[in-house]
């Protein structure tokens, strides 16, 4: 798997992870989603340097100018409900892209630490032999991602696979590297420590989904 760091170079893409983290702005929820959103803004971009383009000449109203156009077939698939706000930054800038959601959840069986991944609601077109770009803001221990991705690929194969990550933890992208083909491109926004206990990310920002979208029960 091909790992991209985004946030090693200063940008302003490190201003809006400093915001999503803060306790004194985390209080705003439509700051949150805004911050997020842009956010997924900027890796879209950064993305988008890995694409593969086509010549294409455009007509101006003073004449003929040659450039290029994404050539890929992108399908954006989202994890709900955290990922909605990082699935629209990426929809800005790849407005032609077909989209995808799919609901993945940790069920604690026990009411203890222990747990397993159900994935359920799933919306999402053919991705057999597209660029299937699958985001979520937060890889922790990385199950959801894999049995997401496990998932999708009951339905076709992709012809490129990338996904895409806010904050990810170490173990999470230990996971990923054993259980996903080594043709998968993994961004990361930034890297934290470790997982606490409880599998949450540390340092970490806390639950993304309640932040930009309320307490759930």
């Amino acid at each position: 798997m091909q790992i991209h760091y985004i946030s090693e170079a200063n940008s302003v893409l490190n201003h809006f992870l400093g915001q999503i983290r803060n306790t004194n702005v985390q209080h705003d929820s439509m700051r949150f989603r805004r911050n997020i959103e842009r956010i997924g803004e900027v890796m879209a971009y950064e993305l988008s340097k890995n694409l593969h383009y086509e010549n294409v000449e455009i007509q101006t109203p003073l004449g003929i100018k040659k450039t290029t156009a994404i050539q890929d077939q992108l399908v954006l698939c989202s994890i709900l409900r955290a990922g909605l706000p990082l699935h629209l930054g990426f929809l800005n800038y790849f407005d032609n892209a077909e989209n995808g959601f799919v609901s993945a959840y940790r069920h604690h069986y026990n009411d203890d630490e222990l747990f397993d991944i159900k994935v359920e609601y799933q919306a999402v077109p053919n991705i057999e032999n597209k660029t299937l770009l699958l985001i979520d803001p937060m890889l922790a221990t990385g199950q959801s991602m894999v049995a997401v991705f496990n998932k999708l690929l009951e339905k076709g194969q992709p012809k490129e696979i990338h996904i895409a990550v806010v904050i990810a933890a170490p173990e999470g992208i230990a996971y990923l590297e054993k259980h996903l083909p080594d043709y998968c491109h993994l961004w990361v926004s930034t890297l934290d420590e470790k997982l606490n206990d409880k599998n949450y990310i540390v340092p970490g920002l806390g639950d993304a989904g309640d932040l930009a979208y309320g307490n759930k029960l």
